[in-house]
């Protein structure tokens, strides 16, 4: 049985690195709950509907260079979490690694738009306030990992 989210609410102008991003989660997401392998996931995700508006170079990107680093990832976010990682929604869980991904790998991406492309996802697809959460986590991931960028955004 695959496990998939559902879209709450579909932004009008979405990019193809947003949709890149709307399917990485999706992807992680199934990885998360299921274990699945992560080329049947790939595969399945790219029949999907709108696959083709989305960077597909970005998608893949994110899904396999998350799940490759996702034990430093997670090493890298477990002291900014209030909980144990196990113990966050799926859906928080894969945002959080999508951004620490972008973060820590994509640096022509600024700071600020990692974060908030989170917050968007998380709003999108998670609970209530988990947008929240992520961008207070994201932040301070950032602060360690691009400390002169953040640290000039923020003088």
């Amino acid at each position: 049985m695959t496990n998939k989210i559902q879209h709450a609410n579909p932004s009008k102008n979405r990019t193809p690195r947003h949709r890149a991003r709307e399917f990485a989660l999706q992807g992680l997401y199934q990885w998360l709950l299921n274990n699945e392998d992560v080329g049947a996931i790939e595969a399945h995700i790219r029949e999907a509907h709108g696959f083709e508006k989305a960077d597909a170079e970005h998608f893949d990107a994110l899904l396999y260079g998350a799940i490759k680093q996702v034990v430093e990832l997670r090493a890298g976010l477990e002291p900014l979490i209030d909980r144990l990682i196990t113990e966050l929604s799926p859906v928080e869980h894969a945002v959080l690694l999508i951004g620490a991904f972008e973060l820590k790998n994509h640096i022509e991406i600024p700071y600020k738009v990692v974060i908030n492309e989170a917050v968007e996802l998380t709003k999108s697809f998670g609970g209530i306030d988990g947008h929240k959460y992520v961008n207070g986590v994201l932040d301070r991931f950032a602060a360690s990992v691009r400390e002169v960028e953040v640290g000039a955004a923020r003088r």
